[in-house]
């Protein structure tokens, strides 16, 4: 591009230089001016607007994850919603103080159930008041809730840390979408089984270095794809049947508020925790904790997701490959648009989108891993699935 033979670059770089030109003595806004051409609009309806236009409808103007917009399912948007962590965080309150009650610690049958009345009707509006005032979420939350339940109000976190209810509630959110990615995993297993008995029998060309082989079937090809998604299916079932809960361990790990609590009853703080943790739908707690869950089964999650995202970006690759063969084709719906410019293209819209998704999701396990690596003297390191600052703590930011 730097000979100077070549003219269409050179015409572009003078051009540029007359427009950059034009735009920095009027302030920003370029002139309509090119040689000797003016145009009768105005500039300035060209320039991006940087803050919302007048009755813009404010749902729209503040950014939208396309993550969540586009291809999340209602079913995993919700899972991962603000009603479903802080409803869950009252769930929390609510099972720590029903075993309280059921081991003889003062808290009354009315106070539980004044709790149990108010679990989804979560006042958002009061939190965030309160946070703005105390700058602790968790604290936020106890007395928004407190002020609902105002009977149960002094026992509400009676002997709890922050993690108590943030991390449980992360791992309690890992357990259901597990569910939901396993569910879905099956019914990818259902249609590739179904098209893998077929086309059994359908002789195709097959390749080695994609490069012509020998024959093989239709059918065949999509076997291969299929035993991949039944090993990730045996290992999302694993975690979504054996996730581990991080119970009831106290501030560091050492259970000592509830030691105190129980005046020093190791057999009744042992019941607490195996009680709430049954409360919980789960089937055991961690063996040991120190203030949050450990961040390896975050790695541990997020590996078995890759590997389902790496099989699905391979069935989806081998798909555009074979839709350029003309062996395949997506399926093409009656007014859909191939391309805007050529009508005639049917591009490779659902296996581009797997790709791209399933190329995101296999970045986010480099994250876990420092994540975890990271996670000095179990203090530093906030939740994985739950951060949002930029902060290193886990116990007074905003995302606990």
């Amino acid at each position: 591009l730097t000979v100077p033979a070549f003219k269409p670059f050179t015409m572009f770089s003078q051009y540029f230089g007359r427009f950059s030109r034009a735009a920095m003595s009027s302030g920003g806004v370029p002139s309509m001016a090119v040689r000797g051409f003016t145009s009768p609009v105005d500039p300035s309806r060209f320039i991006s607007p940087v803050s919302p236009p007048e009755g813009s409808p404010q749902d729209k103007c503040s950014y939208e994850n396309p993550l969540t917009g586009r291809y999340s399912s209602p079913a995993m948007s919700f899972n991962w919603s603000p009603q479903k962590k802080f409803s869950t965080w009252r769930r929390m309150w609510l099972a720590l103080a029903t075993a309280q009650h059921e081991l003889g610690l003062g808290v009354s049958a009315e106070q539980v159930q004044e709790m149990a009345s108010n679990l989804d009707n979560v006042n958002f509006a009061e939190a965030a008041a309160k946070e703005r005032e105390v700058r602790h979420d968790v604290m936020a939350h106890v007395h928004a809730f407190g002020e609902q339940c105002p009977h149960a109000k002094p026992i509400i976190h009676l002997g709890a840390t922050s993690c108590f209810v943030g991390d449980n509630t992360d791992l309690i959110q890992l357990r259901d979408a597990l569910g939901i990615v396993r569910s879905q995993t099956l019914q990818v297993i259902e249609a590739l089984k179904e098209v893998a008995i077929e086309h059994r029998a359908l002789p195709t060309l097959g390749f080695t270095h994609y490069q012509p082989a020998q024959l093989t079937t239709v059918g065949k090809r999509a076997t291969l794809w299929l035993q991949d998604f039944l090993f990730d299916y045996h290992h999302v079932a694993h975690w979504h049947e054996c996730m581990p809960f991080r119970g009831v361990k106290g501030t560091t790990g050492t259970q000592a508020s509830f030691l105190e609590l129980f005046d020093g009853d190791h057999d009744k703080v042992r019941e607490l925790d195996r009680r709430v943790t049954q409360l919980m739908g789960f089937q055991k707690s961690i063996g040991v904790s120190g203030q949050t869950y450990t961040r390896k089964i975050d790695f541990l999650v997020l590996s078995v997701l890759s590997g389902l995202a790496q099989t699905a970006n391979k069935m989806a690759t081998d798909m555009r490959l074979l839709m350029n063969l003309k062996e395949v084709e997506e399926p093409f719906e009656k007014k859909q648009i191939g391309s805007s410019a050529m009508a005639y293209k049917r591009n490779p819209m659902r296996s581009e989108r797997i790709c791209s998704l399933s190329r995101f999701v296999m970045s986010l396990l480099d994250n876990a891993a420092h994540t975890h690596a990271n996670q000095v003297l179990p203090l530093l390191s906030p939740p994985l699935f739950s951060c949002s600052c930029s902060c290193s703590c886990s116990c007074s930011c905003s995302c606990s």
